[in-house]
């Protein structure tokens, strides 16, 4: 080969080793291909590996949009390398769970959560809460009402006593006793103050009829919200319940009339919370339903308050001779005696004038007929003074006539003597 090398011509011997030196360089080019390759099958498996989270995040992007399609996003580009891109697919399920988890965040957000402050049940504290336990109905008709239905100062508790009687001894303080009615009757007292006005009001019943006692729910209100459907017990308890009775002045008890929370409130502002709340006890007592306008006055007068509580004050009657400071009237010192005017003037004058008019016709039997018309006046004064109506000025001629107590449908009886309007006058 080398004999054969020399031989040649300087020439041939450079395409010679120019060919051989091509021959060298493709070889080592391929050399180097063929070792590139080998070395990235070798490399490959490790750096494969970060391809599938790729993969899988476009899967789990993907399977947020359509979630029925996930299963589709798993697959890996080659056999070998599934093993270890198989928890890479995880996120994926991750995603998935936290969807139900932010479901039940927003369902539990619907429902309110127990609070410690939280507002009290209705009916378990507050007036406005037991407002809102009664029924709202319009007003329904007063056909069939009657006061008297209602059995008003009726002896319901038993003790002896008619119940305004009873209610006197109660609101009143100093309370003096009328005698001879076993501790029943107050004759006297101090309202001190009044519930409606704040004012002190002295009572005397000798001398005036300044107070009166209150259905604090109105008889007629209540028969137009409930009451007419009731049997006669409960129409009578109703009237005579202590809960819905207060001594108020005269004045003021006309002037609320029937009426409810939305036509009348107490003149004095700061006893109108206490006022309201106690009609809504009354009414929730005994079932009675609220008007709208009524229970919209209710609500404002108690927007006020501060979370009145329901009405749970003192409201039982004392029982006879009982009272603040109660006790028995002095004895009356006794009055002479005036003559009573048992007769009308009218008729005396009447005969006496018929008496004249017959002597001034008679002429010379004038003298005769003078006193035949005298016999005839004294007999007209006798038929007045036993048949004629009879009329005292006041108690005390009553009680000189010996009259007293004195009656409705007595002789000499008026609605003057009798200041509480019971029926019986200067007791």
């Amino acid at each position: 080969m080398t004999r054969r090398f020399s031989a040649l011509t300087r020439k041939k011997k450079v395409g010679v080793i120019s060919a051989l030196s091509c021959c060298g360089c493709g070889g080592l080019a391929f050399f180097l291909l063929f070792s590139l390759v080998v070395m990235g099958a070798i490399v490959s498996p490790t750096t494969t590996p970060t391809d599938p989270p790729v993969a899988a995040e476009q899967a789990a992007d993907h399977s947020d949009a359509t979630p029925s399609e996930e299963p589709s996003a798993s697959p890996s580009p080659t056999k070998t390398p599934t093993t270890k891109a198989a928890p890479t697919s995880s996120p994926a399920p991750e995603k998935a769970s936290k969807k139900p988890a932010a479901t039940a965040e927003k369902k539990a957000a619907t429902k309110p959560a127990p609070s410690k402050t939280a507002k009290p049940k209705p009916g378990t504290s507050t007036a406005i809460g037991v407002l809102a336990t009664l029924e709202v109905k319009g007003r329904a008709p007063k056909t069939g009402y009657d006061r008297d239905l209602f059995g008003w100062r009726e002896d319901v508790d038993h003790n002896g006593c008619d119940t305004r009687n009873d209610v006197l001894r109660r609101d009143l303080h100093d309370v003096v006793l009328k005698r001879g009615t076993d501790g029943c009757v107050v004759a006297a007292g101090t309202l001190e103050p009044s519930p409606y006005s704040g004012d002190d009001v002295a009572f005397d019943q000798q001398e005036d009829n300044s107070l009166d006692i209150d259905h604090v729910v109105a008889l007629s209100d209540a028969w137009q919200t409930g009451a007419s459907s009731w049997d006669e017990d409960t129409r009578h308890e109703f009237a005579n319940d202590p809960l819905n009775l207060l001594a108020v002045e005269d004045n003021l008890n006309q002037q609320k009339g029937d009426g409810d929370a939305a036509t009348w409130l107490p003149p004095k502002r700061s006893y109108r919370c206490e006022y309201v709340s106690r009609q809504i006890a009354v009414k929730a007592k005994y079932d009675l339903w609220v008007k709208k306008a009524e229970k919209d006055a209710m609500k404002d007068v108690l927007a006020d308050c501060d979370d009145y509580a329901a009405f749970s004050g003192a409201v039982a009657t004392p029982d006879r001779w009982e009272g603040d400071n109660a006790r028995e009237a002095a004895a009356a010192k006794p009055k002479p005696k005036p003559k009573p005017t048992a007769t009308h003037a009218p008729s005396r004058a009447t005969s006496s004038s018929s008496g004249s008019s017959s002597g001034s016709h008679s002429g010379s039997s004038g003298s005769s007929s003078s006193s035949s018309s005298g016999g005839s006046g004294s007999s007209g004064s006798s038929g007045s003074s036993g048949g004629g109506s009879v009329y005292y000025q006041n108690c005390d001629a009553v009680r000189a006539a010996g009259k007293d107590p004195i009656h409705a449908g007595d002789p000499g009886y008026s609605r003057k003597l009798d200041h509480d309007g019971d029926g019986v006058g200067c007791e």
